[in-house]
């Protein structure tokens, strides 16, 4: 296979500049594209050769697959990284790119469009004796088969789009008259999200826990699991917290996941780095999900605790390296958490909020700490892209320390100019029931309804919010001596003495 020198990112924001820095250890050149929105990117910054690929909308730069390959023929580069989101699942660019003779580092086309379907993969995984969820493994026809199935399989139900994810044509059914409406509404959101209107239906697991499991397979068909990543904490479908191992499962479940991920993976003949996501029930029982035929955004969580850089292990195996490692040498030690910093308001419904970064201050730093950002003071946050700036990363002995060094660097980081999910975290962090590690993905359901119904047990978060919004004000230009006594004392309210309620 032809040796790699140079690589194109078909990506932006922190998830490139994250593939440059292993670009740059392997001491090979980084190459990325930017749309007039990225023309002053951090990647764009770091890179070797920066080139410029359409307007700020992705559909008219990033999503532009015959672009991209010519922009990575023109700068001479052997293999292109499509990173997550965008391009990265989609089988046609990776045959395109096949095609162009250039090396796309991920799994095989086959491969991707076997596990991109969630029908076809639910069947597939079925013949391979992979334990799936109770539903259809074909799309659902028409509305009088809809109601038998699920009459059968029993409420509550889920609809999801079979060509779907992050939540987008998804629907919990819980009685036969809610269906038809439902049903109507999934389909029309999964034709809007990807052009694709088929939905089936499965069982709606009761108090369900989202695990995933990470593995890597090379081109002489060694596939490992490198342990899993308790993805519970999500908000409408999406995951805001992650972290491993997972303070839910046993070790022998833990075994058992990892053995059948890879008898998932082999199933479909995969290559590269993937993961396989289950749903598991208050019993520990686990059903396959779906397979990420791509890198995880929260794939920093694995590298913490095993020591083994993602991105070069997709690189290398592209390079055509079998893996140096086998199963028996993935011994994971201590705990990490993720946290995904969004640009975003979390007291205005989680709206948007893009403009200028005017203060930038990491709390990357001391033993354990790692901000995967994407961002820099005087950035302008373009409105264009998933709010996504930063990924803040904490390793610790234990879940404990991991947890408590993440409350340390969350209070830390400064961001000002826009808004950001920061505070929503300091708040997750100080509630009993994430704390003692027995959360589902109800969990941010929970929250907000105590936020809702009980508001005198979320004075915090409020107070917490004033604080922050007035370290934004004071970066703005506002007069900072006559607020400072103010913010200080709002912070110290709000949690920063260690007074938050625990709810």
């Amino acid at each position: 296979m032809k040796k790699i020198k140079k690589i194109l990112i078909a990506n932006r924001g922190e998830i490139a500049v994250r593939i440059i820095r292993a670009i740059r250890e392997m001491e090979l050149s980084p190459v990325v594209v930017y749309s007039d929105a990225d023309k002053l990117s951090l990647h764009v910054r770091l890179a070797d050769e920066a080139y410029y690929i359409g307007e700020s909308p992705s559909s008219q730069s990033y999503l532009l697959g015959d672009r991209i390959i010519e922009t990575a023929k023109k700068a001479g580069a052997d293999a292109i990284h499509p990173g997550y989101g965008f391009l990265a699942e989609n089988a046609e660019f990776a045959k395109m790119v096949k095609k162009a003779g250039i090396i796309f580092i991920g799994p095989e086309p086959d491969a991707i469009i076997q596990m991109g379907s969630k029908t076809r993969s639910r069947e597939i995984m079925k013949k391979a004796g992979v334990p799936i969820v109770p539903g259809t493994t074909e799309p659902i026809s028409n509305i009088e088969d809809l109601k038998k199935i699920a009459s059968e399989i029993g409420f509550p139900v889920l609809l999801k789009a079979s060509a779907g994810g992050g939540g987008k044509g998804m629907r919990k059914v819980e009685k036969i008259e809610e269906l038809e409406k439902s049903y109507e509404r999934a389909t029309s959101e999964a034709t809007s999200s990807f052009g694709d209107p088929d939905v089936y239906i499965e069982k709606y697991i009761e108090e369900p826990h989202h695990i995933e499991i990470q593995i890597l397979a090379d081109n002489s068909g060694n596939t490992i699991y490198l342990g899993e990543r308790e993805c519970s904490v999500q908000r409408r479908y999406q995951k805001i917290i992650e972290e491993t191992p997972s303070p839910f499962i046993t070790d022998k479940i833990r075994k058992e996941m990892g053995d059948i991920a890879v008898k998932a993976a082999k199933a479909v003949n995969y290559r590269n780095a993937g993961t396989v996501e289950f749903i598991v029930d208050k019993n520990q029982n686990f059903y396959f999900l779906e397979m990420n035929t791509r890198l995880q955004v929260e794939h920093p969580i694995t590298e913490m605790v095993t020591g083994i850089d993602l991105v070069k292990e997709q690189i290398k195996i592209a390079s055509g390296e079998d893996l140096s490692f086998k199963q028996d040498d993935i011994k994971p030690r201590g705990s990490s958490i993720e946290c995904r910093i969004y640009a975003e308001d979390p007291f205005n419904n989680f709206s948007p909020s893009p403009g200028k970064i005017i203060e930038y201050v990491s709390p990357a730093g001391g033993i354990g700490v790692r901000d995967d950002s994407g961002v820099y003071e005087g950035f302008e946050v373009p409105i264009f892209y998933d709010p996504l700036i930063s990924k803040l990363v904490t390793w610790g002995r234990d879940r404990e320390e991991a947890i408590n060094r993440m409350k340390r660097a969350l209070f830390e980081y400064r961001i000002a100019g826009i808004k950001t999910s920061i505070p929503y975290f300091l708040q997750i962090f100080e509630n009993k029931e994430f704390l003692s590690g027995n959360y589902t993905t109800s969990l941010i359901e929970r929250i907000e309804k105590v936020k809702v119904e009980n508001p005198e047990d979320y004075e915090f978060v409020a107070l917490l919010a004033a604080g922050l919004r007035s370290m934004e004000m004071n970066g703005n230009g506002s007069k900072h001596s006559e607020d400072n006594d103010s913010q200080n004392t709002n912070w110290k309210r709000s949690g920063r003495m260690r007074t938050m309620r625990r709810f």
